[in-house]
């Protein structure tokens, strides 16, 4: 969905998108809510911020997609509830239920910020009305072969390397409850029962090689 305004309200802005948008993903503070056709703006784990709530839509055949399947996986993995519908009616971004960002311009990639009540309302109440319908992605559904995200690698270095949960939290930037759950999903995904064969199997993998010294 392609926004075009030729008189553009108060509460209405255009900015580009990857700076501009990092900088209003950076300020959240509650709650970030996303409808993507993988058309339009969106966000990676790298901008998922340790107390914030995060909850995505995405269209169904990005789970079968390779890249945008690891791309799902890795929300997931840092903490965001990811679910998939046949069909996502439009691309936005809800933050703190007080901003929308929608596409602006394809031609050079600019986004709209609208701090627009009857905007934002609209965006969330389509969101909330098909979240509930979304079929949430679960750790099974995740590619056998995708990659870690650096955070994991990272994570899995520290732990290999004999670092504590706290330790690994305190370098992330996380909180002890997220080393942890990060540590059930990879071993989930790996299939291991115990931390130690999950560091032999990510090993065989290869997920450990660019990092070891």
């Amino acid at each position: 969905m392609t926004l075009l305004m030729l008189n553009p309200p108060t509460g209405y802005q255009q900015i580009p998108a990857h700076d501009g948008l990092a900088e209003l993903l950076a300020s959240a503070e509650d709650e970030v809510i996303t409808m993507s056709t993988l058309a339009g703006p969106t966000f990676g784990p790298r901008e998922v911020k340790h107390g914030v709530r995060y909850r995505a839509i995405f269209p169904d055949h990005a789970r079968t997609t390779p890249t945008v399947g690891r791309h799902l996986g890795a929300l997931s993995l840092a903490g965001v509830a990811v679910r998939t519908i046949p069909q996502v009616p439009m691309n936005a971004i809800v933050i703190d239920r007080s901003v929308a960002v929608l596409p602006a311009d394809t031609t050079n990639g600019s986004i709209a910020v609208l701090r627009l009540t009857s905007v934002v309302v609209t965006a969330l109440e389509l969101f909330e009305r098909i979240w509930p319908d979304a079929v949430p992605l679960a750790d099974r559904d995740l590619p056998d072969e995708a990659d870690l995200s650096l955070r994991e690698q990272e994570m899995l270095r520290l732990l290999a390397l004999g670092a504590t949960d706290e330790v690994a939290a305190a370098h992330l930037n996380i909180s002890v409850r997220t080393v942890r759950r990060m540590v059930a999903q990879i071993m989930n995904r790996l299939g291991a029962r115990s931390r130690f064969q999950a560091g032999v199997k990510a090993a065989d993998r290869g997920w450990l090689l660019e990092r070891a010294s």
